[in-house]
């Protein structure tokens, strides 16, 4: 029997990767002087972004997936649909003749969370109207991923993103949605993204974004005091579960969400469900799968301990795609966190977000076998 259909649409580009030699640990404002050269070991090059970051890594989980973002007919696109064909999913993909291909440099320095250099391209021209919806009505899932780096997305108060979501949820499909970092000064950052996410939170099945990501878009003075007391070290080793991150999911299921899970860096992830009667309204007949032995569970999932750790490069991407897939395969809600967190370790394990993906079957057996947490 054919899988369900599973659609990961959104935000796609060139990821550039160098390899920091310095393996010592320095706080960011050591290691970035001006005029300072910096010795750099090889760079990596794939495909990233969330249409691939994500889909791909469903699609090497034995997911049916289409991916759905648009490229430019440039040296970076066809570098991308290139890389695509090989896995047999780039005949969905869009091809502008205008514009440029979105592409990152991805700077990922011994202990401290990655920094990205970002150029958006023609993610800023994706919209609804680039969608066929006739191609989506037979999934059985839609993953949407990076709305703050898609310009159409975000602007007008977010009515495009909404429109998107809003029409493929009244399909009968589930949606599922991740977020990227914004920058306060930049066009994106000055949305009211609160606001926004108010707006499209009942169109939401799953709601994945990171814990910064988040506290950044619907509670930025909390964000700045988060900031304050890392004092230049990673956030989310600061922070405390009741007084950080429960007042942001709770804001999150007032608005109407469903299913949490939100990704709190090396730690774990914090996870969130409504009650059964909004579970239900879940798309694609996930919903009537989950609803009774997924309601009103709240959970904080450590991760496991990484074998080595060379690049966060698509490590929240890839810990989705476990999330959802597990969500798909019918695993308990238990299993499928061990999965996501497990999945994210093996990411990390590379300096790029594929080459550490193993099927979920082989995850649960390493988990079965006693693999530490931290």
């Amino acid at each position: 029997m054919k899988k369900q259909k599973i659609i990961s649409a959104g935000h796609v580009c060139l990821d550039i990767t160098p390899e920091f030699n310095e393996r010592k640990q320095k706080a960011i404002h050591e290691l970035f002087l001006p005029g300072q050269l910096i010795s750099m070991g090889k760079a990596d090059v794939s495909i990233g972004g969330s249409v691939s970051n994500t889909g791909l890594a469903m699609k090497k989980m034995g997911g049916n997936v289409e991916l759905l973002g648009m490229v430019s007919n440039d040296a970076f696109g066809r570098m991308i649909l290139n890389e695509m064909r090989m896995y047999d999913v780039a005949d969905s993909m869009i091809v502008s003749e205008e514009g440029e291909t979105s592409y990152s440099v991805i700077l990922t320095p011994e202990g401290i969370d990655r920094i990205i250099l970002h150029h958006s391209g023609v993610n800023e021209e994706f919209c609804l109207k680039h969608i066929e919806l006739k191609k989506i009505k037979d999934a059985v899932l839609f993953h949407f991923g990076y709305p703050p780096l898609m310009r159409k997305m975000y602007k007008d108060d977010g009515q495009e993103l909404y429109t998107l979501l809003k029409t493929v949820h009244e399909m009968g499909v589930a949606t599922s949605l991740d977020m990227a970092m914004i920058e306060e000064n930049t066009e994106a950052g000055k949305q009211n993204w609160e606001e926004i996410l108010k707006k499209v939170i009942p169109y939401v099945d799953f709601f994945l974004p990171s814990i910064e990501e988040l506290c950044i878009m619907i509670d930025r003075e909390r964000y700045h005091e988060w900031l304050e007391r890392a004092n230049g070290k990673d956030c989310t080793s600061v922070l405390d579960l009741e007084k950080d991150i429960r007042p942001l999911a709770d804001k999150l299921m007032n608005w109407g969400a469903k299913v949490l899970c939100i990704k709190c860096g090396a730690p774990g992830l914090y996870f969130r469900t409504a009650n059964q009667e909004r579970l239900q309204n879940i798309g694609g007949g996930i919903g009537k799968k989950i609803s009774q032995t997924w309601g009103e569970k709240e959970y904080f999932e450590r991760s496991y301990k990484a074998e080595k750790v060379l690049s966060g490069t698509g490590a929240g991407d890839t810990t989705i795609a476990a999330f959802l897939m597990a969500v798909l395969d019918g695993y308990s809600w238990q299993d499928t966190l061990h999965l996501a967190v497990g999945t994210g370790a093996l990411c990390v394990g590379t300096y790029d977000a594929l080459s550490g993906i193993l099927p979920l079957s082989e995850v649960k057996k390493k988990i079965d076998q006693g693999w530490e947490k931290q």
